[in-house]
């Protein structure tokens, strides 16, 4: 028995489509009806794979906005974030993006990984070290942006090729 499925993602900077583009590779590809933003035409398949990036802890609004429309379909959750690393973490943002959804729904599976931010982030932090009062956390911060410039990375796209089998 076949069944059909779409891969719906929005990506701000690239890492939310490399996992995107990983899943079309190790799918099925005569099983894949559609594969792009989120639009009506997704919502044929059976199963969808959906991705997002990470915008204050839950899923960008874009792809929040489409989750809430869905109704009995089978969905794997994918996402990136640039903070993090850390499996609670991680499952937290999960949990609020699963709040977007009818609970016709089922959550097949999910996954997420740190994802490279813009060089922007960076340079707003180490303008706000210069502040003569800052946040403690500064050079954190700058650390985890700095961990961050090589995710999503060859481990990370091995882990969710292993979480969607």
């Amino acid at each position: 028995m076949t069944m059909s499925y779409a891969i719906v993602f929005s990506s701000k900077t690239g890492n939310t489509r490399l996992l995107a583009d990983t899943l079309r590779a190790s799918l099925p590809q005569n099983e894949c009806t559609y594969f792009g933003a989120p639009a009506p035409e997704a919502l044929e398949a059976e199963t969808l794979y959906i991705g997002f990036w990470t915008d204050k802890g839950h899923a960008d609004d874009t792809l929040t906005a489409f989750l809430q429309t869905l109704k009995g379909k089978r969905i794997f959750l994918f996402g990136t974030a640039g903070f993090g690393g850390s499996a609670p973490y991680f499952e937290k943002i999960l949990a609020a993006t699963r709040q977007a959804l009818d609970g016709s729904n089922t959550v097949i599976g999910s996954f997420m990984c740190q994802g490279k931010m813009p060089l922007s982030v960076r340079q707003r932090y180490e303008g706000m070290k210069k502040q003569p009062i800052h946040l403690p956390n500064l050079d954190a911060l700058i650390e985890n942006f700095d961990n961050a410039l090589s995710h999503p990375d060859a481990e990370d796209l091995e882990r969710l090729k292993q979480a969607v089998k």
